[in-house]
């Protein structure tokens, strides 16, 4: 039986990790017009631009900024790629666009505060908020530049131009972070430009960066992701129907996929960690009550560091807070479990209990259908 149940994991669980490793990794990601300026405080040579959110402000700015250009570029900036191949929900298209001055106004009208959707942003897209307006330059060459990073060595790795990235490279810089110029462009007047730019920082170097994160626009992030954030809570949302709570990353995991075992879907990933207070186990309630999509919601809690009558305590605030309207499974073990068990069985609540983590998943994905 457990020979079978481990070989049905490891075939079923493989693209629920592979999404969850490639999310997992908290980092700072700029805006187009953010990335351009920081570069050229730095002395890279970048085209002259200047970011808009209103469109009384454009004909000042063309006036004070661009006098005399006949065109410019209109860009909408957004944290995502494809900008340029995508369409608004108004129908409007492309959100990058090369026009006459005196029409950037008209154009502005139709993307600004509008949702652009693109290859990157899933079907919800995303809200334009800002527009970069820059200088149109004439390009007779155009180039991918990039700097992969070596955490080992903390410096960059130099890739054979000839020879190509091998797999050497590839393995030193699995987990490294890029900057991205794509182009980096040579102009009619032999000046070297990087005309766009892709900057992230990983969220390790906030402590010490922060001038840098203070440019972190959260209007463009998962509101979920960004009130987890605020309570220090490890929070990734998904598109399944069946919220998770549990401590510790690697369990969250086991829990997930033994949800995907059993023919549920988990809605999020979601460690409160071993040290959480019985208020950052409210704040998770409400996160998960809060999606709309999820029709139950597994507590999955081995208590270790973390206890389990802090959890259970932290379960009967969160329902005096927030209406309960989907099943709610609780699975506790180890420190103080008698404890936590006997607040939950106090608690009036109707709750459904589960012996280990097999038995919890499988009364997960049954509440859900029932």
């Amino acid at each position: 039986m457990v020979r079978h149940l481990v070989g049905k994991l490891a075939s079923r669980s493989l693209s629920i990790a592979g999404r969850w490793q490639q999310q997992q990794l908290r980092r700072l990601n700029i805006h187009e017009y953010q990335g351009a300026e920081l570069m050229g405080k730095h002395g890279i040579n970048v085209p002259k631009g200047v970011a808009v959110s209103s469109l009384e402000e454009i004909k000042k700015t063309i006036q004070d900024a661009f006098p005399g250009e006949k065109e410019l570029v209109v860009k909408s900036q957004i944290l995502a790629g494809g900008r340029g191949l995508g369409t608004f929900k108004n129908g409007f298209q492309g959100g990058v666009h090369i026009v006459k001055s005196d029409e950037v106004e008209d154009i502005a009208r139709k993307m600004l505060g509008q949702i652009l959707v693109t290859k990157q942003t899933g079907a919800q897209g995303k809200v334009v908020s800002k527009l970069y307006l820059c200088k149109k330059l004439s390009l007779v060459n155009e180039m991918y530049f990039a700097i992969t990073l070596d955490r080992t060595t903390a410096g960059p790795v130099p890739i054979d131009v000839f020879k190509g990235i091998t797999d050497e490279d590839a393995a030193k810089v699995v987990d490294g972070l890029a900057p991205k110029i794509n182009p980096i462009a040579e102009t009619s007047d032999d000046q070297l430009v990087a005309a766009d730019a892709k900057l992230n920082f990983d969220d390790n170097a906030s402590f010490r960066q922060k001038e840098i994160f203070a440019l972190r626009d959260t209007t463009q992030e998962d509101p979920r992701e960004v009130t987890a954030a605020k309570a220090d809570l490890n929070y990734i949302g998904l598109d399944g129907e069946i919220g998770c709570m549990v401590n510790g990353a690697g369990l969250a995991m086991a829990t997930m996929d033994i949800i995907k075992l059993h023919g549920g879907t988990p809605a999020n990933f979601l460690d409160v960690g071993g040290n959480a207070s019985e208020n950052q186990v409210v704040e998770a309630f409400k996160i998960l009550t809060a999606d709309d999509k999820v029709k139950a919601i597994l507590v999955n809690i081995f208590g270790g560091i973390m206890k389990c009558d802090v959890i259970a305590s932290g379960i009967v605030n969160a329902a005096k807070q927030v209406a309960l309207k989907v099943p709610v499974v609780v699975r506790l073990e180890g420190t103080n479990v008698d404890q936590g068990k006997q607040i939950l069985k106090e608690s009036g609540m109707t709750l459904i209990t589960a012996e280990d983590l097999d038995d919890a998943a499988e009364k997960a994905v049954k509440a859900i259908s029932t």
